[in-house]
């Protein structure tokens, strides 16, 4: 038996019962004044009229009682006429209050039409499509003038959005020259006959990896930025599969150094395909991996799946480790956020890999979910729409 719930107390609703509360007031309050003035016409005199010629006794006794007996019989008929007067009233009030109900709903929602309509234009706005209006068509009335300002609204999100895109994009490209420039000195530094001090030896090395570091910060916000700019181009038709492949194998020796043991349990399935561009999907896989080898104990493990469901392919990479917090888990989507040095073992890393996989699977229609293993460990699934296995599949 499934359980009764109460409606939600909707705006429509509402003035559904509203409508329905006031045709219903004032049906009875005109039904209990037509009744009031019916009643107070049907009231008869019992005295005789003046000016009545004498009749005889017995002539008078019968017409009195045939005048009590024809006041009998007025008033059973004024009072069956009463009570059918009542009954019809009352049906019609039943009758026209369901009427008023459904009259009512279908009024609140023709009213409230174009708000539906506006409130289903802005969920479908996103951070993805700000250059998307309400447009909302119709007269010059309060409706209008709120769909009016959320279009000024999302006006002023789309410049603000596109303007911290710029800077992002513009400033990482500028800085990339002062690093070049950097990176030349050192090696001029170096490249001199003399003999270099052993100590400016080891801070020449120390100050390439900082600037190779640096520059790698770049490059995330670079692809950061393009990702959320806007549409794809090149797209095509790639294997999840071959594409983790091709990432473990140029970071075999990395998983070799901390002695890592890889599981893959799609020996056979090549079944998951995407579409997209290959670059960023290549960066999203890379990333993906470089995570769980990075941030991985010496003599760990990394399991890897790639499923379908019929409408999604699915990366799935787990590892493990100690057991983690899922509210701290679930903020490692967000830019510059890590779990700590503990985990890591290493302080490598940006705090950008997993949030440009989110914004790469976001801008492919897909989406990232990080969760914490109940025996330890982090999992990471990523979902894109499926594609169909091209008919030549390239080897």
């Amino acid at each position: 038996m499934r359980k009764w719930r109460r409606p939600a107390r909707t705006v429509r609703l509402r003035f559904t019962v509203l409508y329905g509360a006031m045709f219903l007031l004032s049906g009875v309050g005109l039904l209990v004044i037509t009744n009031l003035v019916g009643l107070g016409g049907t009231r008869t005199s019992r005295s005789a009229p003046s000016g009545t010629p004498p009749v005889e006794p017995a002539t008078l006794a019968a017409a009195n009682d045939r005048i009590a007996w024809l006041q009998t019989q007025l008033s059973d008929t004024h009072a069956a006429q009463s009570r059918q007067l009542l009954i019809g009233s009352a049906v019609a009030l039943v009758v026209m209050g369901a009427v008023s109900v459904i009259l009512g709903r279908v009024v609140a929602g023709r009213v409230l039409r174009p708000l539906r309509m506006i409130t289903a234009a802005t969920r479908r706005i996103s951070a993805d499509n700000l250059h998307e209006r309400l447009a909302a068509q119709g007269p010059a009335d309060e409706v209008k003038d709120l769909a009016d300002t959320i279009d000024e609204l999302l006006e002023r999100l789309e410049s603000s959005f596109a303007a911290q895109r710029r800077f992002v994009a513009n400033a990482s490209h500028e800085l990339r020259t002062p690093l070049a420039t950097m990176r030349a000195s050192l090696d001029v530094a170096l490249a001199k006959p003399e003999p270099v001090p052993q100590q400016t030896a080891a801070l020449a090395d120390r100050l390439r990896t900082e600037l190779d570091q640096v520059d790698r910060l770049l490059e995330d916000f670079l692809v950061l930025a393009r990702t959320q700019h806007g549409a794809l181009a090149d797209r095509t038709t790639l294997s999840l599969r071959r594409l983790v492949t091709v990432a473990l194998g140029a970071r075999a020796a990395d998983i070799t150094t901390k002695n890592l043991t890889v599981h893959s349990t799609d020996a056979v399935d090549d079944s998951a395909w995407a579409q997209g561009n290959r670059t960023l999907l290549t960066r999203m896989i890379d990333n993906i991996i470089d995570n769980a080898i990075t941030h991985n104990q010496p003599g760990g493990w990394i399991r890897l799946a790639t499923t379908t469901d019929g409408t999604t392919a699915q990366l799935v990479v787990e590892t493990g480790g100690r057991v983690l917090d899922q509210e701290q888990v679930d903020r490692l989507a967000q830019p510059f956020q890590r779990l700590g040095a503990d985990r890591t073992h290493s302080g490598n890393g940006s705090g950008l890999g997993l949030s440009i996989v989110t914004a790469i699977a976001a801008a492919h229609g897909g989406a990232l979910d990080l969760r914490a293993r109940p025996e330890g460990g982090l999992r990471v699934a990523v979902s894109l729409p499926l594609a169909a296995v091209p008919a030549e599949v390239p080897a």
